[in-house]
Protein backbone atom coordinates (compact mmCIF):
# COMPACT_ATOMS: atom_id res chain seq x y z
CA UNK A 1 0.00 0.00 0.00
CA UNK A 2 0.99 3.66 -1.32
CA UNK A 3 0.84 5.92 1.59
CA UNK A 4 0.50 9.81 0.24
CA UNK A 5 0.72 12.72 2.56
CA UNK A 6 0.32 16.38 1.02
CA UNK A 7 0.50 19.55 2.74
CA UNK A 8 -1.35 21.32 0.14
CA UNK A 9 -5.15 19.60 -0.72
CA UNK A 10 -5.54 21.84 -3.53
CA UNK A 11 -2.50 19.91 -5.57
CA UNK A 12 -4.45 16.70 -4.35
CA UNK A 13 -6.35 15.66 -7.23
CA UNK A 14 -3.89 16.14 -9.97
CA UNK A 15 -1.60 13.92 -8.15
CA UNK A 16 -3.72 11.15 -7.37
CA UNK A 17 -4.92 11.04 -10.69
CA UNK A 18 -1.70 10.98 -11.62
CA UNK A 19 -0.31 8.10 -8.91
CA UNK A 20 -3.22 5.77 -10.79
CA UNK A 21 -1.28 5.61 -13.95
CA UNK A 22 1.76 3.41 -11.76
CA UNK A 23 -1.11 2.59 -8.91
CA UNK A 24 -5.21 0.84 -8.20
CA UNK A 25 -6.53 2.95 -6.43
CA UNK A 26 -7.06 0.52 -3.94
CA UNK A 27 -3.29 0.56 -3.79
CA UNK A 28 -2.97 3.92 -2.14
CA UNK A 29 -4.31 6.23 0.26
CA UNK A 30 -4.10 9.53 1.57
CA UNK A 31 -3.01 10.32 4.85
CA UNK A 32 -4.68 13.67 6.14
CA UNK A 33 -2.55 14.47 9.50
CA UNK A 34 -0.81 17.80 8.84
CA UNK A 35 1.88 17.13 11.34
CA UNK A 36 2.89 14.59 9.54
CA UNK A 37 6.65 14.71 8.65
CA UNK A 38 9.13 12.47 7.29
CA UNK A 39 11.29 13.02 11.01
CA UNK A 40 7.91 11.24 12.29
CA UNK A 41 7.66 8.42 9.46
CA UNK A 42 11.62 7.63 10.21
CA UNK A 43 11.01 7.27 13.93
CA UNK A 44 7.70 5.62 13.64
CA UNK A 45 9.06 2.77 11.53
CA UNK A 46 12.55 2.26 13.29
CA UNK A 47 10.65 2.57 16.75
CA UNK A 48 8.06 -0.42 15.51
CA UNK A 49 10.87 -2.03 13.84
CA UNK A 50 10.55 -6.07 14.89
CA UNK A 51 11.07 -9.26 13.77
CA UNK A 52 8.00 -10.65 14.16
CA UNK A 53 6.09 -9.90 10.88
CA UNK A 54 2.87 -10.85 12.46
CA UNK A 55 3.23 -8.58 15.32
CA UNK A 56 4.54 -5.82 12.63
CA UNK A 57 1.06 -6.00 10.71
CA UNK A 58 -1.20 -5.45 14.19
CA UNK A 59 0.76 -2.55 14.64
CA UNK A 60 -1.13 0.75 13.37
CA UNK A 61 1.86 2.67 12.66
CA UNK A 62 3.38 -0.09 11.13
CA UNK A 63 1.52 -0.49 9.10
CA UNK A 64 1.53 2.49 7.71
CA UNK A 65 4.83 3.45 7.63
CA UNK A 66 6.49 -0.37 7.19
CA UNK A 67 4.87 0.51 3.26
CA UNK A 68 5.78 3.17 0.91
CA UNK A 69 4.93 7.02 2.23
CA UNK A 70 4.99 9.57 -0.26
CA UNK A 71 5.48 13.19 0.99
CA UNK A 72 4.91 16.03 -0.57
CA UNK A 73 5.68 19.05 0.93
CA UNK A 74 5.03 23.12 -0.97
CA UNK A 75 6.11 25.66 0.91
CA UNK A 76 5.72 29.71 0.16
CA UNK A 77 8.77 32.37 0.70
CA UNK A 78 8.84 36.02 -0.65
CA UNK A 79 6.67 34.63 -3.53
CA UNK A 80 8.52 31.44 -4.08
CA UNK A 81 7.58 28.29 -4.29
CA UNK A 82 9.83 25.73 -2.59
CA UNK A 83 8.85 21.44 -3.80
CA UNK A 84 10.10 18.76 -2.01
CA UNK A 85 9.21 15.35 -2.32
CA UNK A 86 10.57 12.01 -0.80
CA UNK A 87 9.70 8.69 -0.81
CA UNK A 88 9.82 6.09 1.99
CA UNK A 89 10.13 2.47 3.15
CA UNK A 90 11.38 0.83 5.78
CA UNK A 91 12.42 4.21 7.52
CA UNK A 92 14.52 4.51 5.32
CA UNK A 93 14.70 7.89 2.31
CA UNK A 94 14.96 6.09 -0.96
CA UNK A 95 14.06 8.76 -3.23
CA UNK A 96 14.16 12.41 -3.03
CA UNK A 97 12.98 15.37 -5.88
CA UNK A 98 13.52 18.81 -5.00
CA UNK A 99 12.62 22.20 -6.15
CA UNK A 100 12.23 21.84 -10.05
CA UNK A 101 14.14 24.41 -11.18
CA UNK A 102 10.91 25.95 -13.03
CA UNK A 103 9.92 27.18 -9.74
CA UNK A 104 13.19 27.98 -7.94
CA UNK A 105 14.04 30.86 -11.16
CA UNK A 106 10.34 31.79 -11.14
CA UNK A 107 8.80 34.38 -8.76
CA UNK A 108 5.01 34.82 -8.79
CA UNK A 109 4.26 31.06 -10.52
CA UNK A 110 0.51 30.36 -11.97
CA UNK A 111 -1.11 27.57 -10.33
CA UNK A 112 -0.97 25.61 -13.51
CA UNK A 113 2.97 25.71 -13.48
CA UNK A 114 2.95 24.56 -9.85
CA UNK A 115 0.74 21.72 -10.55
CA UNK A 116 2.69 20.79 -13.45
CA UNK A 117 6.06 20.93 -11.25
CA UNK A 118 4.08 18.45 -8.70
CA UNK A 119 2.90 15.77 -11.02
CA UNK A 120 6.79 16.64 -12.96
CA UNK A 121 8.47 15.32 -9.52
CA UNK A 122 5.67 12.77 -8.35
CA UNK A 123 6.42 11.07 -12.00
CA UNK A 124 10.08 10.62 -11.84
CA UNK A 125 9.95 9.54 -8.54
CA UNK A 126 7.30 7.14 -9.09
CA UNK A 127 8.83 5.97 -12.49
CA UNK A 128 11.62 5.27 -10.85
CA UNK A 129 10.53 3.27 -8.02
CA UNK A 130 8.15 0.96 -9.76
CA UNK A 131 10.47 1.06 -13.20
CA UNK A 132 7.76 1.66 -15.47
CA UNK A 133 7.00 5.17 -17.39
CA UNK A 134 3.33 5.94 -18.53
CA UNK A 135 3.68 6.81 -22.30
CA UNK A 136 2.08 10.20 -21.70
CA UNK A 137 3.97 11.56 -19.10
CA UNK A 138 2.06 13.86 -16.71
CA UNK A 139 -0.76 14.30 -18.83
CA UNK A 140 -4.09 12.81 -17.37
CA UNK A 141 -6.77 14.98 -19.52
CA UNK A 142 -8.67 13.93 -21.85
CA UNK A 143 -7.83 16.29 -24.93
CA UNK A 144 -3.62 16.81 -25.31
CA UNK A 145 -4.22 17.37 -29.21
CA UNK A 146 -5.41 20.95 -27.36
CA UNK A 147 -2.12 21.36 -25.81
CA UNK A 148 -0.33 20.91 -29.54
CA UNK A 149 -3.37 23.42 -31.32
CA UNK A 150 -2.31 25.41 -28.85
CA UNK A 151 0.84 25.87 -29.31
CA UNK A 152 0.73 25.56 -33.19
CA UNK A 153 -1.30 28.65 -33.01
CA UNK A 154 0.87 31.17 -30.93
CA UNK A 155 4.05 30.21 -33.35
CA UNK A 156 5.68 27.36 -31.98
CA UNK A 157 7.63 25.26 -34.39
CA UNK A 158 7.37 21.45 -34.51
CA UNK A 159 10.77 20.66 -33.38
CA UNK A 160 10.37 23.18 -30.14
CA UNK A 161 6.84 21.62 -29.60
CA UNK A 162 8.38 18.18 -29.73
CA UNK A 163 11.05 19.26 -26.93
CA UNK A 164 8.49 20.77 -25.01
CA UNK A 165 6.03 17.07 -25.38
CA UNK A 166 9.19 15.18 -24.27
CA UNK A 167 11.36 16.92 -22.06
CA UNK A 168 8.21 19.11 -20.31
CA UNK A 169 5.78 16.83 -20.14
CA UNK A 170 7.37 13.70 -20.46
CA UNK A 171 5.46 12.01 -23.51
CA UNK A 172 7.27 8.68 -25.06
CA UNK A 173 8.31 9.05 -29.05
CA UNK A 174 5.14 7.26 -30.17
CA UNK A 175 2.54 8.90 -28.63
CA UNK A 176 4.40 12.26 -29.80
CA UNK A 177 4.48 11.11 -33.43
CA UNK A 178 0.63 10.22 -33.13
CA UNK A 179 -0.47 13.66 -31.40
CA UNK A 180 1.54 15.24 -34.24
CA UNK A 181 -0.14 13.32 -37.24
CA UNK A 182 -3.73 13.94 -35.39
CA UNK A 183 -3.36 17.65 -35.16
CA UNK A 184 -1.70 18.24 -38.90
CA UNK A 185 -4.99 16.53 -40.10
CA UNK A 186 -7.32 18.32 -37.40
CA UNK A 187 -5.96 22.10 -38.60
CA UNK A 188 -7.23 21.44 -42.05
CA UNK A 189 -10.89 21.42 -40.20
CA UNK A 190 -9.75 23.92 -37.47
CA UNK A 191 -8.73 25.95 -40.17
CA UNK A 192 -12.25 26.45 -42.05
CA UNK A 193 -14.29 27.84 -38.47
CA UNK A 194 -17.00 30.36 -39.15
CA UNK A 195 -18.47 32.57 -35.74
CA UNK A 196 -21.93 32.46 -37.37
CA UNK A 197 -21.53 28.51 -37.77
CA UNK A 198 -22.95 26.35 -34.72
CA UNK A 199 -22.79 21.86 -34.24
CA UNK A 200 -26.17 20.22 -33.01
CA UNK A 201 -25.91 17.25 -30.74
CA UNK A 202 -29.50 15.06 -30.33
CA UNK A 203 -29.50 12.32 -27.51
CA UNK A 204 -31.52 9.48 -27.77
CA UNK A 205 -30.68 7.48 -24.80
CA UNK A 206 -31.86 4.04 -25.14
CA UNK A 207 -30.09 0.53 -26.09
CA UNK A 208 -32.10 -2.58 -27.01
CA UNK A 209 -29.21 -3.86 -23.72
CA UNK A 210 -26.48 -2.24 -21.85
CA UNK A 211 -22.81 -3.89 -22.56
CA UNK A 212 -21.22 -4.74 -19.99
CA UNK A 213 -18.33 -1.75 -20.51
CA UNK A 214 -20.50 1.08 -20.53
CA UNK A 215 -21.26 3.83 -18.13
CA UNK A 216 -23.20 6.01 -20.18
CA UNK A 217 -26.91 6.91 -19.43
CA UNK A 218 -28.95 4.39 -21.15
CA UNK A 219 -31.98 3.26 -20.99
CA UNK A 220 -34.39 -0.42 -22.49
CA UNK A 221 -35.70 0.58 -25.84
CA UNK A 222 -39.43 0.31 -24.48
CA UNK A 223 -41.17 1.65 -27.09
CA UNK A 224 -44.00 3.35 -24.81
CA UNK A 225 -41.09 5.23 -23.03
CA UNK A 226 -39.67 6.43 -26.58
CA UNK A 227 -42.67 7.90 -27.80
CA UNK A 228 -43.13 9.85 -24.48
CA UNK A 229 -39.64 10.98 -25.22
CA UNK A 230 -39.70 12.10 -28.53
CA UNK A 231 -42.51 13.85 -27.62
CA UNK A 232 -40.54 15.99 -25.33
CA UNK A 233 -37.32 16.57 -27.16
CA UNK A 234 -39.48 17.50 -30.42
CA UNK A 235 -40.63 20.52 -28.41
CA UNK A 236 -36.85 21.12 -27.49
CA UNK A 237 -35.80 20.46 -31.57
CA UNK A 238 -38.96 22.99 -32.44
CA UNK A 239 -37.43 25.41 -29.94
CA UNK A 240 -33.36 25.27 -30.54
CA UNK A 241 -34.94 26.11 -34.31
CA UNK A 242 -36.54 28.98 -34.11
CA UNK A 243 -33.94 30.45 -31.74
CA UNK A 244 -30.82 29.39 -34.64
CA UNK A 245 -33.30 30.79 -37.06
CA UNK A 246 -33.70 34.82 -35.02
CA UNK A 247 -29.98 34.67 -34.57
CA UNK A 248 -28.72 34.10 -37.72
CA UNK A 249 -27.01 31.00 -36.98
CA UNK A 250 -25.89 28.47 -39.93
CA UNK A 251 -25.56 24.80 -38.70
CA UNK A 252 -22.65 23.14 -39.79
CA UNK A 253 -22.89 19.75 -38.24
CA UNK A 254 -25.25 17.78 -37.25
CA UNK A 255 -25.01 14.65 -34.60
CA UNK A 256 -27.55 12.09 -33.09
CA UNK A 257 -26.09 9.82 -30.42
CA UNK A 258 -27.35 7.82 -27.55
CA UNK A 259 -27.65 5.11 -26.42
CA UNK A 260 -28.29 3.47 -29.88
CA UNK A 261 -30.62 6.25 -31.59
CA UNK A 262 -31.78 3.25 -33.95
CA UNK A 263 -33.42 1.84 -31.40
CA UNK A 264 -36.04 3.86 -32.33
CA UNK A 265 -38.70 2.01 -34.38
CA UNK A 266 -39.63 2.78 -37.70
CA UNK A 267 -42.19 5.34 -37.46
CA UNK A 268 -40.65 6.95 -34.28
CA UNK A 269 -37.40 7.04 -36.62
CA UNK A 270 -39.34 8.87 -39.11
CA UNK A 271 -40.95 11.04 -36.76
CA UNK A 272 -37.48 12.37 -35.23
CA UNK A 273 -36.25 12.94 -38.47
CA UNK A 274 -39.19 14.95 -39.80
CA UNK A 275 -39.19 17.06 -36.62
CA UNK A 276 -35.56 17.73 -37.28
CA UNK A 277 -36.11 18.57 -40.98
CA UNK A 278 -39.02 20.35 -40.31
CA UNK A 279 -37.27 23.16 -37.86
CA UNK A 280 -33.72 23.49 -38.60
CA UNK A 281 -32.53 25.14 -41.76
CA UNK A 282 -29.79 22.51 -43.18
CA UNK A 283 -29.02 24.05 -46.35
CA UNK A 284 -25.59 25.05 -44.82
CA UNK A 285 -24.88 21.11 -43.55
CA UNK A 286 -21.76 19.94 -43.95
CA UNK A 287 -22.26 16.25 -42.17
CA UNK A 288 -25.09 14.75 -41.30
CA UNK A 289 -24.54 11.63 -38.85
CA UNK A 290 -26.37 8.90 -36.68
CA UNK A 291 -25.32 6.29 -34.62
CA UNK A 292 -26.25 3.13 -35.86
CA UNK A 293 -24.35 0.89 -33.43
CA UNK A 294 -26.19 -1.99 -33.50
CA UNK A 295 -26.93 -4.41 -36.49
CA UNK A 296 -30.18 -5.68 -34.77
CA UNK A 297 -31.47 -1.97 -34.26
CA UNK A 298 -31.41 -1.92 -38.08
CA UNK A 299 -33.49 -2.77 -40.99
CA UNK A 300 -33.84 -1.64 -44.75
CA UNK A 301 -36.53 0.74 -44.05
CA UNK A 302 -34.72 2.55 -41.30
CA UNK A 303 -31.77 2.85 -43.32
CA UNK A 304 -34.01 4.64 -46.58
CA UNK A 305 -35.27 6.74 -43.72
CA UNK A 306 -32.13 8.43 -42.83
CA UNK A 307 -30.84 8.17 -46.45
CA UNK A 308 -34.20 10.57 -47.68
CA UNK A 309 -33.96 12.49 -44.74
CA UNK A 310 -30.09 14.08 -45.35
CA UNK A 311 -28.33 11.71 -43.23
CA UNK A 312 -24.68 11.12 -44.81
CA UNK A 313 -23.16 9.52 -42.39
CA UNK A 314 -23.52 6.79 -39.90
CA UNK A 315 -21.75 4.58 -37.49
CA UNK A 316 -22.07 1.06 -37.07
CA UNK A 317 -20.06 0.16 -34.17
CA UNK A 318 -19.40 -3.80 -33.75
CA UNK A 319 -16.87 -3.48 -30.73
CA UNK A 320 -15.37 -6.71 -32.01
CA UNK A 321 -15.98 -9.64 -34.52
CA UNK A 322 -15.75 -12.03 -32.47
CA UNK A 323 -18.97 -14.03 -31.00
CA UNK A 324 -17.79 -15.22 -27.63
CA UNK A 325 -16.91 -11.48 -26.93
CA UNK A 326 -20.37 -9.92 -28.32
CA UNK A 327 -22.40 -12.75 -26.35
CA UNK A 328 -19.91 -11.89 -23.37
CA UNK A 329 -20.34 -7.97 -23.50
CA UNK A 330 -23.86 -8.32 -23.28
CA UNK A 331 -24.48 -8.00 -27.26
CA UNK A 332 -27.98 -9.89 -28.96
CA UNK A 333 -26.27 -10.16 -32.47
CA UNK A 334 -23.64 -11.92 -34.16
CA UNK A 335 -20.46 -11.00 -36.10
CA UNK A 336 -21.84 -11.93 -39.45
CA UNK A 337 -25.18 -9.85 -38.79
CA UNK A 338 -22.61 -6.66 -38.65
CA UNK A 339 -21.28 -7.75 -42.02
CA UNK A 340 -24.40 -8.08 -43.27
CA UNK A 341 -25.79 -4.76 -42.35
CA UNK A 342 -22.59 -3.11 -43.74
CA UNK A 343 -23.60 -4.41 -47.32
CA UNK A 344 -27.42 -3.41 -46.74
CA UNK A 345 -26.10 -0.01 -45.64
CA UNK A 346 -24.12 0.24 -48.89
CA UNK A 347 -27.26 -1.15 -50.98
CA UNK A 348 -29.09 1.86 -49.08
CA UNK A 349 -26.59 4.15 -50.44
CA UNK A 350 -24.58 5.16 -47.36
CA UNK A 351 -21.37 6.07 -48.87
CA UNK A 352 -19.60 7.21 -45.30
CA UNK A 353 -19.51 4.74 -42.64
CA UNK A 354 -17.81 4.99 -39.37
CA UNK A 355 -16.60 1.11 -37.81
CA UNK A 356 -15.18 0.90 -33.81
CA UNK A 357 -13.56 -1.49 -32.58
CA UNK A 358 -12.40 -2.02 -28.38
CA UNK A 359 -8.94 -2.56 -27.40
CA UNK A 360 -8.62 -4.61 -24.22
CA UNK A 361 -12.06 -6.47 -24.27
CA UNK A 362 -12.69 -9.35 -21.80
CA UNK A 363 -11.05 -12.69 -22.42
CA UNK A 364 -9.56 -11.18 -26.01
CA UNK A 365 -6.28 -11.64 -27.45
CA UNK A 366 -3.98 -9.16 -29.64
CA UNK A 367 -4.75 -12.30 -32.52
CA UNK A 368 -8.41 -11.69 -31.19
CA UNK A 369 -8.18 -8.03 -32.17
CA UNK A 370 -6.15 -8.25 -35.39
CA UNK A 371 -8.71 -10.62 -36.42
CA UNK A 372 -11.86 -8.32 -35.85
CA UNK A 373 -9.68 -5.58 -37.54
CA UNK A 374 -8.98 -8.03 -40.78
CA UNK A 375 -12.35 -7.83 -41.08
CA UNK A 376 -13.51 -4.61 -40.64
CA UNK A 377 -10.69 -3.55 -43.36
CA UNK A 378 -12.37 -6.12 -45.91
CA UNK A 379 -15.91 -3.97 -45.68
CA UNK A 380 -13.96 -0.82 -46.15
CA UNK A 381 -15.34 1.11 -44.15
CA UNK A 382 -14.70 5.38 -44.64
CA UNK A 383 -13.34 5.59 -40.67
CA UNK A 384 -12.78 3.36 -38.17
CA UNK A 385 -12.61 3.88 -34.65
CA UNK A 386 -10.24 2.77 -31.94
CA UNK A 387 -11.00 2.37 -28.45
CA UNK A 388 -9.02 1.60 -26.01
CA UNK A 389 -11.51 0.25 -22.58
CA UNK A 390 -12.22 2.64 -20.12
CA UNK A 391 -13.04 0.86 -16.88
CA UNK A 392 -15.73 3.37 -15.62
CA UNK A 393 -17.24 3.15 -12.35
CA UNK A 394 -20.58 2.88 -13.66
CA UNK A 395 -20.17 0.06 -15.62
CA UNK A 396 -20.87 -4.04 -15.15
CA UNK A 397 -17.52 -4.53 -15.77
CA UNK A 398 -16.17 -2.88 -13.08
CA UNK A 399 -17.90 -4.20 -10.13
CA UNK A 400 -17.20 -7.49 -11.03
CA UNK A 401 -13.41 -7.54 -11.68
CA UNK A 402 -12.10 -4.44 -10.00
CA UNK A 403 -8.83 -3.91 -11.23
CA UNK A 404 -8.97 -5.32 -14.74
CA UNK A 405 -7.65 -2.47 -16.56
CA UNK A 406 -4.68 -2.91 -14.80
CA UNK A 407 -4.23 -6.52 -15.33
CA UNK A 408 -4.81 -6.28 -19.46
CA UNK A 409 -2.37 -3.62 -19.91
CA UNK A 410 0.40 -5.58 -21.81
CA UNK A 411 -1.85 -6.86 -24.22
CA UNK A 412 -3.31 -3.70 -24.79
CA UNK A 413 -0.56 -2.12 -26.09
CA UNK A 414 0.07 -4.74 -28.75
CA UNK A 415 -3.56 -4.52 -29.76
CA UNK A 416 -3.29 -0.33 -30.22
CA UNK A 417 0.52 -0.95 -31.94
CA UNK A 418 -1.30 -3.78 -34.26
CA UNK A 419 -3.73 -0.97 -35.06
CA UNK A 420 -1.60 1.88 -35.42
CA UNK A 421 0.29 -0.03 -38.37
CA UNK A 422 -2.33 -2.18 -40.15
CA UNK A 423 -4.73 0.79 -40.11
CA UNK A 424 -1.94 3.36 -41.36
CA UNK A 425 -0.93 0.21 -44.05
CA UNK A 426 -4.28 0.26 -45.35
CA UNK A 427 -4.60 4.52 -46.29
CA UNK A 428 -6.34 4.76 -43.15
CA UNK A 429 -4.59 8.16 -40.80
CA UNK A 430 -5.51 9.01 -37.60
CA UNK A 431 -7.41 12.62 -37.65
CA UNK A 432 -8.79 13.15 -34.08
CA UNK A 433 -8.09 11.53 -30.61
CA UNK A 434 -9.46 12.08 -27.01
CA UNK A 435 -8.61 9.91 -23.34
CA UNK A 436 -11.12 8.59 -20.56
CA UNK A 437 -10.60 8.41 -16.99
CA UNK A 438 -9.90 4.67 -16.27
CA UNK A 439 -8.63 4.13 -19.58
CA UNK A 440 -5.85 0.92 -19.68
CA UNK A 441 -2.74 2.37 -19.52
CA UNK A 442 -3.51 5.78 -19.43
CA UNK A 443 -3.62 5.26 -23.51
CA UNK A 444 -6.51 7.10 -25.79
CA UNK A 445 -9.04 6.84 -28.23
CA UNK A 446 -7.79 7.23 -32.13
CA UNK A 447 -10.15 7.77 -34.91
CA UNK A 448 -8.77 6.69 -38.25
CA UNK A 449 -9.98 8.21 -42.06
CA UNK A 450 -9.85 8.12 -45.20
CA UNK A 451 -7.79 11.26 -46.33
CA UNK A 452 -11.16 12.82 -47.23
CA UNK A 453 -13.75 11.50 -44.73
CA UNK A 454 -12.98 13.22 -41.44
CA UNK A 455 -15.80 13.39 -39.29
CA UNK A 456 -16.46 17.21 -38.76
CA UNK A 457 -18.17 16.68 -35.63
CA UNK A 458 -15.53 14.57 -33.87
CA UNK A 459 -12.84 16.93 -34.00
CA UNK A 460 -15.05 20.18 -33.18
CA UNK A 461 -16.35 18.08 -29.89
CA UNK A 462 -13.00 17.27 -29.05
CA UNK A 463 -11.16 20.84 -29.47
CA UNK A 464 -13.82 22.69 -28.48
CA UNK A 465 -13.55 25.91 -30.65
CA UNK A 466 -17.07 26.02 -31.93
CA UNK A 467 -20.70 26.39 -29.82
CA UNK A 468 -22.17 22.81 -29.87
CA UNK A 469 -25.53 23.19 -28.69
CA UNK A 470 -27.17 19.58 -27.32
CA UNK A 471 -30.52 18.64 -27.15
CA UNK A 472 -32.08 15.26 -25.51
CA UNK A 473 -31.32 14.29 -21.72
CA UNK A 474 -28.13 13.87 -20.62
CA UNK A 475 -26.62 16.83 -23.50
CA UNK A 476 -24.31 19.23 -22.63
CA UNK A 477 -24.57 22.46 -24.61
CA UNK A 478 -20.71 24.33 -25.00
CA UNK A 479 -21.06 28.02 -25.89
CA UNK A 480 -17.73 28.76 -27.36
CA UNK A 481 -16.04 32.46 -26.80
CA UNK A 482 -13.33 32.79 -29.96
CA UNK A 483 -12.16 36.65 -28.35
CA UNK A 484 -11.94 35.02 -24.86
CA UNK A 485 -11.19 31.54 -25.86
CA UNK A 486 -13.28 29.75 -23.04
CA UNK A 487 -16.39 28.05 -22.80
CA UNK A 488 -19.45 28.15 -21.03
CA UNK A 489 -21.32 24.76 -20.40
CA UNK A 490 -25.20 24.93 -20.36
CA UNK A 491 -25.99 21.04 -18.93
CA UNK A 492 -29.48 19.32 -19.81
CA UNK A 493 -30.44 16.81 -16.80
CA UNK A 494 -29.89 13.41 -17.63
CA UNK A 495 -32.27 11.41 -16.53
CA UNK A 496 -34.87 11.21 -19.55
CA UNK A 497 -38.15 10.70 -17.35
CA UNK A 498 -36.64 13.82 -15.18
CA UNK A 499 -35.61 15.19 -18.17
CA UNK A 500 -39.44 14.69 -20.15
CA UNK A 501 -40.98 16.19 -16.52
CA UNK A 502 -39.16 19.10 -16.64
CA UNK A 503 -38.69 19.83 -20.61
CA UNK A 504 -40.02 23.56 -20.29
CA UNK A 505 -37.58 24.10 -17.53
CA UNK A 506 -34.89 22.80 -20.17
CA UNK A 507 -36.23 25.54 -23.06
CA UNK A 508 -35.90 28.20 -20.45
CA UNK A 509 -32.09 27.37 -19.23
CA UNK A 510 -31.39 27.45 -22.97
CA UNK A 511 -33.19 30.65 -23.86
CA UNK A 512 -31.01 32.11 -20.61
CA UNK A 513 -27.89 30.54 -21.23
CA UNK A 514 -27.33 29.37 -24.39
CA UNK A 515 -28.96 31.63 -26.82
CA UNK A 516 -28.85 35.28 -24.59
CA UNK A 517 -24.70 33.97 -25.05
CA UNK A 518 -24.94 33.54 -28.67
CA UNK A 519 -25.97 36.49 -29.31
CA UNK A 520 -23.90 38.16 -27.30
CA UNK A 521 -21.10 36.44 -28.68
CA UNK A 522 -22.24 37.50 -31.90
CA UNK A 523 -22.51 40.86 -31.35
CA UNK A 524 -18.94 41.17 -30.13
CA UNK A 525 -17.34 39.70 -33.18
CA UNK A 526 -19.08 41.83 -35.52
Amino acid sequence: MLTIYINESGYRYETEELIKLFVPPSGFTFIEDPLLSISDTLFSASANRSDDDELMQEDHNSVIYRFPLLSIKLIHIDNYVYLTLDLVNEGQIIRTVSTPEILENNKDCSKKEIKDAVKRAVFLILADYYKYRPPWGILTGVRPTKIVNEYIVNGMGEEDIIKKLKYYYYIEDEKINLLLKVCRNERKILGNTSTDEVSVYIGVPFCPSRCIYCSFASYPSEEKNMDIYLEAISKEIQFVGNMLSENGSKIETLYIGGGTPTALTESQLSRLLSCIQNNFDLKSLKEYTIEAGRPDTLTKEKLNIMKNKGVNRISINPQTMKDETLKLIGRKHSSKEIVDMIYLARECGMDNINMDLIAGLPEETPEDFKSSLDILLELKPENITVHTLALKRASKLKEIREEYNYEAENAVVEMLEISRELLESKGYTPYYMYRQKYMFGNHENVGYSKQDRFCIYNVRIMEEKQTIIALGAGGISKIYYPSENRLERVPNVSNYEVYIDRIDEMLDRKRKLVFANIDNKIKNTL
